[in-house]
């Protein structure tokens, strides 16, 4: 409807009515202005405040940003599943590897570890038996392994075994006597055989002066050795092939000089570029569109980015003219919950998956292209990007009230949960120290403060319950006693007690939410603000597209703050 001119009376006085004529006109202009500037802030403020459908009704625009995102979860999730099995490769070439050196240069070895150690020896003979068959397998290596392997460097650019042993300084002992004189210093003695002294002296080696062994002096033996092998099963899912350098170390732990040597095996693998790659087939052009497709990964990914970036600042922009409006016309600011409503966690979170998807995809094509070998990092940021852009997909679900419950409720609960857990956090750290202290001798699962956490959260859960109970050792009567009144404590605190109430925290949540969805939730002043517009009718659903945050109201008499965004 079409605003009416302003019709002013007809001054008696020229100058004097000429003057208020001019004020008079002047307030006029600066009051329309006003209105103007009031309509064109709320109508920018519904507009940005639309789900893309809303706005495609509203303005006809097309929501590019949607249809980006949609096809960067199909193109990431295509990325993240091609180099998942490509990895799973490198992790099965290692793991077969390890085992099969166990079976190489373990004497006797089963198959199983034993605990943390591969395997352990209880006599002198067999402990030299165990020294001198690995030396030996090192030796006979090409002739008896079914792998492609050869020998490599040590940090001293030598080929072959580095043996050392650690003892104390000297000492003599005499157990029946109860008697001990030792000097604590430790000595540190090393020998390097190298390919040429084994095919000279066959033998000889193991007669010298270094492998007799003082055992009640000697703390541990250790044996290390570097190999290197080419994985050539990628060439049967056309990948160029990976080369490894594998840094293996056998130790003879005697530090407890308890009758038992344990045996540990140690391979570290470093995967390093092949110099000279020579592949005849369809490999080297598999490699290349493999590179294509990563390349424009990396260009929706950078679309992405921009596009997001953008509407933050404009965001930005908008809640500063909102900030600044609100201020000069009702002269009080504008709550923190309404200010946050203009910074969309989404974005941010497309931003953080953007950034961390494209460097993981330049680590990507450069593991590729055998430049890089650092799969560990490569991984971690593209599974991290991938569970970001999944995440993401919560939010368009949001924009139906039957599916935004879940972001709600989590919304809603979490500084209720956050601040519950570091109560419960409190009692579950005593009881993680009283039973690494007091069960640890006389429990496996008790024996460091990891495996204590763990074993705790697992009886939270309901897992091997009986198991721990049973495994506690019976050799003292007032450790048992303790350990049942222990484990019977914690599990009917934590599942009968602080467990329920956990769940009662986020049930109360829901049920406040369900309540808001059926009743209508609390509006802000950023809400009313939106209300005031005299064209109503204009859009739809409007005040749909955003929810409102309980601490707006100025509540008394409760310190919780219910904050729902959409």
């Amino acid at each position: 409807m079409a605003r009416q001119p302003c019709r002013f009376p007809q001054a008696r006085n020229p100058e004097r009515g000429s003057g208020v004529f001019r004020l008079t006109v002047r307030n006029s202009m600066a009051h329309l202005d006003s209105e103007v500037k009031e309509e064109c802030l709320r109508e920018d403020l519904k507009f940005y405040f639309m789900n893309p459908c809303e706005k495609y009704r509203a303005r006809h625009q097309i929501p590019w940003k949607l249809g980006l995102q949609i096809l960067k979860i199909v193109m990431v999730t295509a990325q993240l599943v091609r180099f998942g099995l490509s990895n799973q490769l490198v992790v099965a070439f290692k793991e077969d590897n390890t085992v099969a050196f166990k079976h190489l240069f373990l004497k006797g070895y089963s198959g199983i570890d034993e605990d943390d150690y591969s395997c352990s020896v209880y006599t002198q003979e067999d402990a030299y038996e165990s020294i001198f068959f690995a030396i030996n397998q090192y030796h006979r290596l090409k002739d008896i392994t079914l792998g492609t392997l050869g020998y490599g460097e040590n940090e001293d650019h030598r080929i072959g075994l580095k043996v050392c042993k650690q003892h104390y300084k000297k000492g003599t002992t005499f157990p029946s006597n109860e008697t001990l004189s030792i000097d604590s210093n430790i000595e540190i003695d090393c020998v390097h055989l190298d390919l040429e002294a084994f095919s000279r002296n066959p033998q000889d080696w193991k007669n010298s002066s270094f492998f007799r062994l003082d055992f009640y002096r000697l703390l541990k033996v250790e044996i290390s050795f570097q190999l290197k092998g080419i994985d050539l099963q990628t060439i049967h899912y056309r990948e160029l092939p990976d080369c490894y350098v594998f840094q293996n170390t056998i130790t003879f732990d005697n530090k407890a000089h308890s009758g038992k040597i344990k045996i540990y095996f140690d391979s570290d693998a470093n995967i390093e570029e092949c110099k000279d790659l020579n592949i005849l087939g369809s490999t080297q052009k598999n490699t290349e569109y493999v590179l294509v497709f990563d390349a424009f990964v990396i260009v929706i990914c950078l679309a992405s980015l921009i596009l997001c970036t953008r509407s933050i600042v404009l965001a930005l922009r908008l809640r500063k003219r909102f900030l600044n409006f609100f201020l000069e016309k009702y002269k009080r600011r504008v709550c923190d919950a309404d200010r946050w409503e203009f910074i969309n966690g989404w974005y941010v979170l497309v931003i953080i998956s953007d950034l961390m998807t494209i460097i993981g995809s330049i680590l990507k094509m450069e593991i590729k292209a055998k430049n890089l070998t650092n799969y560990d990092l490569c991984s971690i940021l593209l599974g991290t990007s991938t569970l970001f852009v999944w995440v993401g997909v919560i939010r368009y679900l949001g924009y139906f009230q039957a599916y935004n419950v879940l972001i709600l409720t989590m919304q809603a609960s979490l500084p209720k949960v956050l601040r519950f857990c570091a109560c419960a956090g409190m009692i579950y750290l005593g009881y993680t120290f009283c039973g690494w202290i007091v069960l640890g001798p006389y429990h496996d699962k008790f024996q460091n403060l990891n495996t204590v956490a763990e074993c705790l959260f697992s009886l939270v859960n309901g897992d091997d319950m009986f198991a721990t109970f049973a495994q506690i050792q019976q050799k003292s009567v007032l450790v048992w006693l303790f350990s049942r009144l222990y484990l019977y404590s914690f599990i009917s605190l934590f599942i009968y007690m602080i467990l329920s109430l956990f769940i009662a925290l986020i049930t109360d949540s829901y049920d406040t939410i369900k309540k808001f969805q059926q009743n209508g939730f609390p509006e802000t002043d950023l809400q009313e603000f939106l209300k005031e517009c005299s064209s109503k009718g204009q859009y739809q659903n409007e005040s749909s597209s955003f929810l409102s945050c309980i601490c707006c109201l100025r509540r008394k008499g409760s310190s919780d703050h219910l904050m729902l965004i959409n």
